[in-house]
C-alpha cells in the first residue's frame, strides 16, 4: 500500500508557533520566564471532514480555518505572555468575520476603487493586481520594522525550518533544523501572492460591469480565489522539487524574504515542541484506531440479539 503523504503546516504566534497537522493543532509557546509551555487540541469536523479533502472547496475551508485557528492560537500565545494560557472561544468567530471584512476592504475593493481612476480595461486589472500587490508587500514590511513583529517573522522562519527538516527525515533538534531555509513553498505569503496573480485571471472572466458590480465581485469572489490558489500552491508543494515549479515558484519564496527571518536556537526549539505535539498526538490517534475498531468488533459479537 502506497502511503499517501502527510501536509504539515502552521503559523507563527506571540513568542511561539502554531502546528497544525490533519487531525490535530498544537501551540508552543515560550513564557516571560523562559520556560516553554504548549497546548494541544483536536480538531473539529469542519477542519478535517468530507469537505477539507475536496479540490477546489477545501480552498475556502482553509481560509477560514487559517483566520479562526489562526486568531485562537494568537490569543492563547498572547495570554501565556500575560499569565493566562486560556483562551476564550466565543469571541474569535467575531474576530474571523471581522477579518475576513477588513481583507476585503482593503485589499479587494480598495484597490479596485483605486484603479477604476484610470478607466475600465484588462490594463486596468493589472493596474489593480499591482496596487493590491503594493499593498500587501508595504503592509508586511512596515509591520515587520515593529519588534515585536520581528520576532514573529523570526518564529515564521522557525516554523518553516521545522516543517523542511520533518520533510526531509531529519532529526528533529536545533542543531539539525537550522541548515534548513526559513522560506517554504506552501508558506501562506506565497498564498498572498499567488491570489494576486489568480484574482486578475478571475476578475477578467467578470468584465467590466458597472463599479458596484464589481465591487461585489471582489468581496463574493474571494472564497473562489483562494480555493484556486490554495490548489496552486498544492501544487507546487507536491512538485516542488521539479524545475518548472522552482521557477514558477521562485516569486513566492522571495516575498518569504520579508515575513520570515532566521530564528536562534530558542525560537527554533519552540516550533519543534509544537510539531512534536502534534506529531505525538496523530501517531497515538493511528495507533488507537486500530484498537477502536477491535473493541467494536467484539461488541457487536457479544451484543444480545435484538427482541
Amino acid at each position: 500500500m502506497v502511503n499517501k503523504r502527510v501536509y504539515y503546516g502552521g503559523q507563527a504566534v506571540i513568542e511561539g508557533v502554531m502546528i497544525r497537522g490533519p487531525k490535530t493543532m498544537a501551540i508552543a509557546c515560550r513564557r516571560p520566564d523562559g520556560v516553554i509551555t504548549s497546548r494541544r487540541e483536536n480538531l473539529s469536523s469542519i477542519y478535517t471532514g468530507l469537505f477539507r479533502h475536496i479540490p477546489f472547496i477545501r480552498g475556502a475551508i482553509v481560509l477560514w480555518e487559517t483566520l479562526a485557528l489562526g486568531m485562537r492560537a494568537l490569543i492563547w500565545s498572547t495570554n501565556v505572555q500575560l499569565g493566562e494560557e486560556e483562551t476564550e472561544g466565543g469571541p474569535i468567530w467575531g474576530f474571523a468575520i471581522g477579518s475576513l471584512v477588513v481583507v476585503g476592504g482593503i485589499f479587494f475593493v480598495g484597490p479596485l476603487l483605486l484603479a477604476d481612476l484610470f478607466g475600465s480595461s484588462f490594463l486596468v486589472l493589472l493596474i489593480e493586481g499591482a496596487i493590491r500587490l503594493a499593498v500587501i508587500i508595504a503592509y508586511v514590511g512596515l509591520i515587520g520594522l515593529m519588534p515585536d513583529v520581528r520576532r514573529v517573522y523570526e518564529y515564521h522562519g522557525a516554523e518553516h525550518m521545522s516543517i523542511h527538516a520533518y520533510e526531509a527525515g531529519d532529526p528533529l533538534e536545533p542543531a539539525y533544523v537550522e541548515h534548513h531555509p526559513t522560506a517554504h513553498v506552501r508558506c501562506g505569503t506565497s498564498f498572498l501572492l499567488t491570489v494576486v496573480v489568480v484574482s486578475v485571471i478571475v476578475f477578467a472572466a467578470v468584465g467590466s460591469p458597472d463599479l458596484w458590480l464589481r465591487v461585489l465581485s471582489r468581496v463574493v469572489l474571494i472564497p473562489a480565489i483562494a480555493s484556486i490558489s490554495y490548489e496552486v500552491i498544492r501544487l507546487g508543494g507536491a512538485f516542488e522539487s521539479n524545475p518548472i515549479t522552482k521557477i514558477l515558484m521562485w516569486p513566492n519564496l522571495a516575498l518569504q524574504a520579508i515575513t520570515t527571518k532566521p530564528p536562534d536556537h530558542a525560537q527554533i526549539a519552540v516550533a519543534l515542541r509544537a510539531l512534536k505535539e502534534v506529531l505525538a498526538a496523530e501517531d497515538l490517534a493511528a495507533q488507537e484506531a486500530p484498537v477502536a475498531a477491535a473493541e467494536a468488533e467484539t461488541a457487536l459479537e457479544v451484543a444480545p440479539p435484538l427482541d
